[in-house]
């Protein structure tokens, strides 16, 4: 009988200041590698960014998603 896999979906967010958005990205990306150390994620599915936006366009954070398998 196969094994049974859990898919399962987890949502970080950060808020982008002007000057900063470097450091911001890096703290996500630590934030991101902690929650997969901590949680003992065996794969990686999916991973996918999107920008949230001010009523004047403007780039005010970032939403990342990541799907995985434990």
């Amino acid at each position: 009988m196969a094994e049974k896999k859990s898919c399962k979906v987890k949502t970080f967010t950060t808020e982008l200041k002007i000057f900063a958005t470097m450091r911001e990205l890096a703290d996500l990306d630590d934030q991101v590698n902690r929650f997969l150390k901590d949680k003992r994620v065996k794969k990686v599915v999916s991973v996918s960014d999107t920008t949230t936006s001010d009523n004047t366009g403007a780039t005010m954070g970032l939403i990342r998603v990541l799907a995985y398998e434990t």
